[in-house]
């Protein structure tokens, strides 16, 4: 039985029927689904009467259960429902390619490039001299083999599946011999030994996980072995006591055997790293001229593009690949096709990637810049949010998404507090606010790295932090 009092606090909650005629309403109804308006109000007034049959200490009044109450707490769900999960964000870890806020920054260019043919049609798949079908990696091809050095190249939508796709195509009911050093995990828990038992193909384990050499290979070798393949190390490293073989000697082992040679590249460099202030990365024309076969590599990481996997090599091996049924599965769309195609013409020009490449331009960007970026950052903060306390400090950033685990970049934190709130509220609210802040907490104090942050995002971040202490 509710109490008397209670249920007169009841009646006085404006109904459904009333507050779908307000004003308010009226103008979300022009704007959003009726269904979806109607079910955002009706969640507002459940919620409320929940809170007034919850409500023991009688905090809950007439003066919070208001037409404009009902309608403030309907305007939150609302948005809920259809401002997009997935938006912009301001990235302030210091992770280059940070997996969670969407890997690679696409170059400004490629994107203003591409806004005509998302608004309208676009020739992915047609060759406009005969007007007949092409396939859409046909396309790319041309950019990619004048970059790599290959015969043949062809695009599927990550480097997992150009993995499946391979191992399908060229060695089902087969052998790969693959060192046990390289049986890696990647993202999700997907494994290379699962992966391969997937696409058909038999896994043949050789060597030590820190050592293994040629012998181990040619030992290996049956009449059942369909290849060789050696992944590199792109999201781990093996330090100390270890030995690998080079992939020239893989390939005269492999090709005295007639058998393929497979060179999975994970993140795949497609220029040296040593000028961007990074350790040499084996990149995949290096591949190509060692003897590989076919090499796999990522669109997202080092490219820096949408994701994809990408596969080049021998011509009649990528004829193969692109008649196997698996093919049609895996293979990427228009918006990836465009970003890929564009972003690959920025590598003809490695000395421009700096400047016109956001991965690389993060990467290459001096610290004397970094300390002028942080010291804006800090004096906005102080005029904008002087509750908060901007503390400069020397750090370290990463590439990040498996690409150069072990290498640092020397970066410049902001180091950010708040009188009563504690690192992890702080940063909560960041993330939460209309800037959608990401930064890192380390030794408990909010860490803004501005090493992935451009100097047209410090207003907003330093407002964001206005907007969080004002409260």
């Amino acid at each position: 039985m509710i109490p008397e009092p209670k249920q007169e606090l009841l009646r006085s909650l404006p109904s459904i029927t009333e507050l779908l005629k307000t004003d308010t309403v009226v103008r979300w109804l022009d704007q959003h689904p009726a269904a979806l308006v109607t079910e955002c109000v009706r969640r507002a007034v459940t919620q409320l009467r929940q809170q007034v049959l919850a409500d023991s200490a009688g905090h809950c009044g007439a003066q919070h259960l208001t037409a404009e109450a009902v309608l403030s707490r309907a305007a939150e769900f609302l948005k809920q429902a259809t401002e997009p999960r997935i938006r912009e964000a301001i990235n302030a870890t210091g992770i280059i390619l940070h997996t969670g806020l969407g890997r690679a920054v696409l170059p400004g260019a490629v994107v203003d490039s591409i806004i005509p043919e998302f608004k309208g049609c676009c020739t992915l798949a047609v060759h406009r001299d005969s007007g007949e079908r092409a396939e859409r990696d046909e396309l790319i091809e041309p950019v990619l083999t004048e970059l790599t050095g290959a015969e043949a190249a062809t695009v599927v939508n990550n480097n997992a599946a150009a993995t499946m796709l391979v191992l399908a195509a060229l060695a089902a009911g087969k052998e790969v011999v693959v060192s046990r050093g390289q049986l890696i995990e990647i993202g999700g828990s997907f494994r290379l030994p699962e992966v391969m038992a997937q696409s058909g193909a038999k896994l043949v384990e050789v060597g030590a996980t820190n050592r293994t050499h040629l012998k181990d290979y040619r030992n290996a070798v049956t009449d059942q072995t369909a290849a060789l393949m050696r992944v590199h190390p792109s999201n781990y490293r093996v330090i100390g006591f270890t030995s690998e073989v080079p992939l020239r000697d893989l390939a005269e082992l492999a090709h005295s055997r007639g058998l393929l040679l497979i060179d999975d590249l994970g993140a795949g460099a497609l220029v040296s790293l040593k000028p961007f202030g990074l350790p040499h990365e084996p990149t995949v024309r290096e591949s190509i001229e060692a003897g590989a076969d076919v090499v796999l590599f990522s669109g997202d990481k080092l490219i820096g593009a949408g994701q994809a996997g990408i596969i080049v090599g021998r011509k009649a091996l990528i004829d193969r690949l692109r008649k196997h049924p698996l093919m049609r599965a895996l293979r990427v769309d228009k918006t990836c096709a465009m970003v890929l195609e564009r972003t690959l013409h920025l590598f003809r020009d490695p000395d421009r990637l700096k400047h016109d490449h956001p991965t690389y331009r993060m990467m290459a960007t001096p610290m004397e810049t970094l300390r002028a970026r942080a010291e804006s950052l800090a004096a906005t903060i102080a005029t904008t949010a002087p509750q908060a306390q901007a503390v400069l400090s020397d750090g370290t950033a990463y590439l990040g998404s498996g690409s150069l685990p072990t290498e640092t970049i020397p970066s410049v934190l902001v180091k950010v507090s708040v009188a009563g709130m504690n690192a992890s509220e702080l940063a909560r609210r960041l993330r939460l606010d209309d800037a959608c802040v990401f930064g890192r907490i380390e030794e408990d104090v909010m860490c803004l790295d501005v090493r992935t942050v451009t100097d047209e995002q410090v207003p907003a971040i330093a407002a964001a932090l206005g907007r969080i202490t004002g409260l």
